[in-house]
């Protein structure tokens, strides 16, 4: 079965430098001239996915607002013959790509977020986006999760290599290399103390799996702060199926963290037709500051 839908979890409060506000959810912060949660879905359609399944919360309305159709502006845009503007603005949601929005009534963690879309998701494999990883690989790291998964049918986690010190940060795997970049689950611990992780591999923003983990949400008892984490719902689903980690190729930018965030604009700016060479020169006066 083919993974055609994906989960944004978008309802919790903001980054951790940056409080989301009415105006400005942190999935809304602009990297170069694209929202993060545009290259989050930008991933996701080159994954062959097409329907966008959005879990909000309060203060998340500009999300809506950004992928819904903009009828003035491209009315204005075509009069005014600005065809290059009007295919920007056109891009932003595909026109094979569908859209839903789910309420998350409260902040109880990732977990519940998940849970939170089982009905739009149904008895189908899908993919799981946190959209402050910024991830950029060749091709995008999410479709090569999803190969894996076709490959070999089973729920697939996206983890890199971490600092042992940071793995307060991160679900840790444990499990053995199985092939390249490709490890199988033995299990997995939610943000160990350095001296217990069982590993240097720690999950990132990207999960494909099967429609089983919805019962094993469903069943975990609230953990600390009263959240359901979907790391004890992944451990769980071990207990029934095999689940892997796939070691991505590409490089994760974590928008959540300010250093992260300014990485990420200053590598993405570099790139950018429009700018890159301005900017360039710009920061070789700064350097020779």
């Amino acid at each position: 079965m083919q993974v055609t839908k994906a989960v944004f979890p978008v309802a919790g409060l903001g980054t951790r430098f940056l409080p989301a506000t009415k105006a400005s959810p942190k999935e809304m912060l602009p990297i170069v001239d694209k929202p993060l949660i545009q290259y989050a879905v930008e991933e996701a359609v080159a994954a062959g996915i097409t329907e966008m399944i959005f879990v909000t919360g309060r203060n998340k309305r500009a999300i809506e607002d950004h992928f819904d159709k903009a009828y003035e502006l491209e009315a204005e845009l075509e009069a005014k013959h600005k065809q290059a503007l009007l295919n920007v603005v056109r891009s932003i949601k595909p026109a094979n790509v569908d859209c839903f929005y789910v309420r998350q009534p409260e902040a109880l963690g990732l977990g519940h977020a998940v849970l939170c879309a089982q009905k739009l998701v149904g008895d189908e494999p899908f993919a799981v986006i946190l959209a402050d990883d910024l991830l950029d690989g060749d091709p995008p790291v999410l479709k090569q999760m999803v190969d894996v998964f076709n490959h070999f049918h089973s729920s697939v986690l996206g983890v890199e290599e971490i600092p042992r010190e940071q793995s307060r940060s991160y679900g840790v795997i444990e499990g053995k290399e199985w092939e390249d970049h490709l490890y199988m689950l033995s299990g997995i611990v939610e943000k160990p103390a350095p001296e217990d992780a069982p590993s240097n591999l720690g999950v990132v923003g990207r999960y494909v799996l099967r429609p089983a983990i919805f019962k094993h949400i469903r069943n975990l008892k609230p953990g600390a702060g009263g959240e359901i984490q979907l790391t004890d719902a992944i451990q769980s689903l071990l207990q029934e199926e095999q689940v892997l980690a796939y070691r991505y190729h590409g490089t994760r930018y974590d928008c959540g963290s300010k250093l992260g965030y300014l990485k990420a604009t200053v590598e993405f700016a570099l790139r950018h037709e429009e700018v890159k060479d301005e900017f360039t020169a710009y920061l070789k006066q700064v350097q020779l500051k």
